[in-house]
């Protein structure tokens, strides 16, 4: 499409970019057809085409009111959209600058600036989240339903083999999953251990930034981005063979590091080479003989919810459902399996009732099937499709876990 921006959107880096991105999009309505907003609401404006007019239209220089701001809040950067359009418009990146240039330019009112000042306050520091966490399960009964939905259960923190190998990856321990599902990296590092990998947690690193990046603090993320390279770089220097991430979401955060920190004179160069070392676990492990485990695999049927970050993120969609079947295990069908869960990272507590909506809606298509449980790659999904359901909801590795020590 054509545009003509503001000179002072142009002068900056961020400014070109979007411009580039607009100039891309050929407006044809596809990435309607996927987007899980506009299914729901039925309104342009709630779609991705409509979002990209409204940012357009501001950088401009047209007015911008609480109403844009809506419209982009609703959207759950899931990136079905992108997996969609025939022309590769990173929409997700030009969303995250109209975003910021909409904070800039309307107050929010005072108890949502509360709310999520407090969600980047919390979320990202394990210490802070864990004890608030303890405290809300120590309270629970007393908490009306709706609340008590949300809270997960305390789970032990399992033990971790003290293993020497000579292959060695680096973890991302990540923030909320760290304290709300240690079970997921406690299972990867027995399953690489039995692959004679070792798996080292650098101090010093922390929450991926996709918090405060998706949170409209972009300064605030490029933080912790640093934060982590620094933690990262010694392990890399001596031949760390990837950086693995166990929640997609953050995945798809530092494959993103090269790009958001290439104007960094002094980062620029060491986040490329981040983004290039990532890995989700998926993309480690179909490479491994696992047949080697010799797993005795839960003959039951299992719903494997694939989550936005993993298929139209890190474009990786049907490979965790490709290993289990290797593997043996008997996934039922999931119809709609592009559609978002609902969760989004902070999406379920900044956008409740839509959040709720697609839940439900993802639940039924899961279950459709009868699983005995669920499977899924990401911690924000794990949680919120736990809340609602009954059935046991799991990382697919704590999967690979139980069969290889059931022998």
């Amino acid at each position: 499409m054509q545009t003509s921006l503001l000179p002072r959107y142009l002068d900056t880096p961020r400014g070109r970019e979007a411009d580039a991105i607009l100039r891309s999009c050929v407006h044809c309505g596809f990435c309607t057809a996927t987007c899980p907003t506009y299914q729901l609401r039925g309104d342009e404006l709630d779609g991705p085409r409509g979002r990209i007019y409204l940012i357009k239209q501001m950088l401009e220089g047209q007015e911008v009111t609480a109403r844009t701001q809506q419209h982009l809040d609703r959207c759950l950067t899931c990136r079905a959209c992108e997996t969609t359009c025939p022309s590769g418009v990173r929409y997700a990146r030009l969303l995250e600058i109209g975003r910021d240039e909409v904070e800039r330019q309307v107050a929010r009112p005072p108890l949502q600036r509360l709310l999520r000042w407090g969600l980047r306050q919390v979320l990202p520091y394990p210490g802070r989240f864990g004890p608030l966490l303890g405290l809300a399960r120590a309270v629970r009964p007393l908490l009306p339903t709706h609340l008590k939905q949300k809270i997960p259960a305390a789970t032990a923190v399992p033990v971790r083999p003290a293993s020497g190998h000579q292959r060695k990856v680096l973890l991302l321990e990540g923030c909320a999953q760290s304290v709300a599902t240690p079970a997921t990296n406690g299972a990867t590092a027995r399953v690489l251990d039995r692959l004679g990998i070792s798996v080292i947690s650098p101090p010093g690193q922390g929450c991926c930034g996709a918090v405060s990046q998706h949170l409209a603090a972009e300064q605030e993320a490029a933080g912790f981005m640093r934060r982590n390279i620094d933690a990262w770089w010694p392990h890399i220097e001596a031949g760390a063979e990837a950086i693995l991430v166990t929640a997609s979401g953050c995945g798809s955060q530092v494959k993103e590091y090269g790009h958001l920190l290439q104007h960094d004179p002094d980062y620029a160069e060491k986040a490329q080479r981040v983004s290039v070392l990532a890995r989700d676990l998926v993309e480690l492990l179909e490479a491994e003989p696992l047949e080697s485990l010799e797993l005795r695999v839960d003959a039951r049927p299992l719903a494997y919810q694939s989550p936005c970050s993993l298929q139209h993120g890190q474009q990786l969609a049907g490979r965790v459902e490709g290993l289990l079947t290797r593997l043996g295990f008997q996934l039922t069908p999931v119809r709609d399996s592009h559609l978002c869960c609902g969760s989004a990272g902070t999406y379920s507590l900044l956008q409740p009732v839509l959040s709720k909506q697609l839940q439900a809606n993802k639940l039924q298509a899961l279950q459709a099937g009868q699983p005995a449980l669920i499977a899924t790659a990401n911690v924000g999904c794990q949680l919120h499709l736990a809340s609602a359901t009954d059935l046991p909801v799991k990382h697919w590795v704590e999967l690979l876990a139980e069969a290889m020590e059931s022998r």
